[in-house]
């Protein structure tokens, strides 16, 4: 039991994640092929979303990895390549969406929640409780005193 056990964590461990890549789409040019990898792990494959083209099997993602090797093979830069899929898909194809004004609120939003929260929790706290100030009526002194059995009124 105790070698079978062993056997299932060295194959979890040196399992590497599957890749979608097809042999066809790999370029000849080693630099250039880890170049396009790194690039098509931050593109999103735009029909399973949380997918990057990198790992998606669908069509449309071989055929974005494709269009990156060519805009590599081409000479574009990296910065380039991702530009041109960007410019023609929008900025939906980037896993990690950039810093600019219309994405502002993606990436602060959260963090204004969560102090506007910790903000409303620790006023709530700090409130003193609310406690009844008003004098006894004459009548509500009386019916003190008998309950607890005293003279006075």
């Amino acid at each position: 039991m105790r070698n079978l056990f062993t056997a299932f964590i060295l194959l979890v461990a040196l399992a590497s994640p599957l890749r979608a890549v097809q042999p066809d789409e790999i370029l000849p040019d080693p630099a250039l092929e880890e170049r396009a990898r790194a690039l098509s792990t931050n593109l999103r494959c735009l029909v399973c979303q949380n997918q990057s083209i990198d790992d998606s099997n669908a069509p449309l993602a071989r055929d974005l990895r494709i269009l990156l090797r060519e805009r590599l093979k081409a000479g574009d830069s990296d910065d380039q390549a991702v530009d041109f899929i960007v410019a023609r898909y929008g900025d939906f194809v980037l896993l990690r969406p950039r810093f600019t004004p219309e994405t502002w609120i993606l990436w602060i939003g959260p963090f204004v929640l969560l102090l506007g929260a910790g903000a409303l929790l620790y006023l709530r706290r700090k409130r003193p409780e609310e406690t009844a100030e008003g004098e006894l009526s004459n009548e509500e002194r009386a019916a003190l005193a008998q309950r607890l059995g005293t003279d006075q009124p």
